[in-house]
């Protein structure tokens, strides 16, 4: 009679969750927000702490005068604006550029043949070079380097050479990248895209790289992430963008909240790209899990 009556309101409103499913419901969201209250709480008391040691500090009276002046972060603000307009230029153009070329340093590191040797040591070449060679010290040897040589037509432009230096390191990086999803794709996809008739190249065109590029897409937003913060560096060139403008301020007065400001806009930058890279690394596992990605 039970069986039969749960059978019939099942049938007549729709699936009837039974009390034990109600019961674990019930469980599992009180569970939820008493971890979600002990959390709040740990934080709140954490932040105090941090707050108390830090204000009580003998120095802080100082520090919040050099580092913390809102009548400097006013005046440095609109300044450190503008030169914010040139990471950002930077950022797209230099990041396009890493893209192509270490796809391309990929592609040369993993073509087969004897006959590919020398640009498959070039390429190894290169990685291994920029990847051991330090940002800054590329920067300053291309930056100071470049104009040295008096070569004619090569530009002296400092934001163009600072570019360059970024183009030249990050392409190592991605092409290692871009090299290891290549490699992640099994050897059987490449040998099913030839037996149908493709090429060696049109088998890496249309099978191998469009798998590759989609398992890289994690790693590849976070060289992007800090690529965005690097860019900051080309103010050692002198040329002037969010960095630079805050050290001309930070120089009149010896007042370093610029740097603050310049610091907490890129900030603001990096952690929306840094959201989107867990969001979508977690949406490619979620798929990948359910067998929807290859």
């Amino acid at each position: 009679m039970v069986k039969t009556r749960t059978a019939q309101e099942g049938a007549d409103g729709g699936y009837v969750p039974s009390p034990r499913r109600i019961e674990r419901e019930r469980f599992k969201r009180a569970r939820a927000r008493r971890a979600t209250a002990v959390a709040a709480l740990s934080t709140l008391v954490t932040g105090a702490v941090l707050f108390l040691v830090i204000t009580r500090s003998p120095g802080w009276p100082r520090t919040r005068e050099t580092f913390f002046s809102l009548e400097y972060a006013r005046m440095a603000l609109p300044k450190v604006l503008d030169g914010l307009l040139l990471n950002l230029r930077l950022l797209v153009v230099c990041g396009a550029a890493v893209l192509v070329l270490g796809l391309l340093i990929a592609v040369a590191r993993t073509l087969r043949g004897p006959v590919f040797f020398p640009l498959r040591a070039l390429a190894a070449a290169y990685t291994d070079f920029f990847r051991g060679l330090p940002l800054i010290i590329c920067l300053l040897m291309v930056v100071f380097g470049v104009p040295a040589l008096r070569l004619q037509g090569v530009t002296t432009d400092p934001v163009l050479l600072g570019g360059s230096a970024l183009v030249l390191t990050y392409s190592a990086y991605v092409a290692e990248v871009f090299r290891a999803g290549i490699e992640s794709v099994h050897p059987s996809q490449r040998a099913a895209a030839r037996s149908l008739g493709l090429s060696g190249g049109q088998a890496l065109r249309f099978v191998v790289l469009p798998q590759a590029v989609r398992r890289v897409v994690p790693p590849l937003l976070n060289d992007l992430v800090s690529l965005q913060k690097d860019t900051g560096l080309v103010s050692i060139a002198g040329a002037v963008d969010a960095v630079y403008a805050a050290q001309i301020i930070a120089a009149k007065d010896f007042n370093f909240t610029p740097y603050v400001v310049a610091g907490l806009i890129f900030v603001a930058l990096t952690i929306p790209m840094t959201r989107c890279t867990d969001w979508i690394t977690a949406r490619m596992d979620r798929r990948r899990a359910q067998g929807g990605l290859v």
